[in-house]
């Protein structure tokens, strides 16, 4: 009996200056800084605060301290949570602020976030497709071949050429007219009176 009423004590008892920068510096940076260092940024000494850190923590020994974690953890929770309701209004009030500073391109990205937000107005469609040409058989992909070239064949632009360029002594092709000797034929004679 003893010990029931020395917790109900405690958990009445109210929080120290130290206790209370331990629970903000705990719940805020939850999981960024382990308990030891919030006990320190609360001001308890360095040597001792990885003790000072599990007791806080303790609810058999700080029961006040842990129901003011829990306290403060949901109040965050509710301050910050990410409902349908206040999703839809942050994004009319960015919308709207976008608009207000002519920023169109984000004003129209709010609103159409907010449509999606809201279901039914946009409807996001994609297509998977499974398999690839490694799975036809040489006829399946001729037949597919046929079918693409049937259905865009007033788009193909025949490019074949009509008869074969010439080869000159080093088997590159060359055509005629073309080179350095035609190129300076095209050139007017420069006379020594121009420089």
């Amino acid at each position: 009996m003893d010990e029931k009423k020395r917790l109900e004590r405690l958990r009445n008892k109210p929080l120290t200056r130290r206790q209370e920068k331990f629970v903000k510096e705990i719940v805020s940076n939850d999981g960024l800084i382990t308990a030891r260092e919030a006990a320190v940024r609360a001001g308890y000494p360095a040597g001792s605060a990885h003790t000072r850190a599990y007791e806080l923590l303790n609810s058999n020994l700080c029961p006040h301290v842990t129901r003011e974690i829990e306290r403060y953890r949901a109040e965050l929770d509710e301050r910050y949570e990410v409902g349908y309701k206040r999703h839809v209004r942050d994004l009319q009030i960015l919308r709207d602020k976008a608009m207000d500073n002519g920023a169109w391109s984000a004003a129209v990205q709010a609103e159409r976030l907010r449509g999606m937000a809201q279901g039914g107005i946009y409807v996001a469609r994609s297509e998977v497709r499974h398999g690839s040409i490694e799975s036809l058989s040489r006829s399946e992909v001729e037949h597919e071949l046929e079918r693409i070239r049937q259905n865009f064949e007033k788009n193909i632009l025949d490019i074949t050429p009509d008869e074969e360029p010439e080869q000159d002594a080093t088997g590159g092709a060359e055509e005629s007219g073309s080179g350095v000797v035609a190129d300076l034929e095209e050139w007017p004679a420069l006379d020594e009176t121009t420089n």
